[in-house]
């Protein structure tokens, strides 16, 4: 096989190798995180924690971003 042959070759199965892991990620997305506003959102809706609580984390959370934008002072 001459030079040309194997760089084909190869090109060939870089591509079908790429092609492969592009469908599993595609099969198996991930998830982020997510921010704490959703996580508490999830955990509302799910009864684990009860409203007042819910009320109480989303006044701590704007506290805190509020402090985080303003900075330090």
């Amino acid at each position: 096989m001459s030079a040309g042959g194997w760089v084909t070759m190869v090109a060939f199965w870089a591509v079908v190798v790429g092609l492969a892991v592009w469908a599993v990620s595609r099969m198996f997305p991930t998830q982020g995180a997510g921010d704490a506003r959703t996580t508490l959102d999830g955990r509302l809706a799910s009864g684990e924690i009860g409203p007042e609580t819910y009320r109480s984390l989303v006044g701590e959370l704007d506290a805190a971003s509020t402090v985080a934008k303003e900075g330090y002072r």
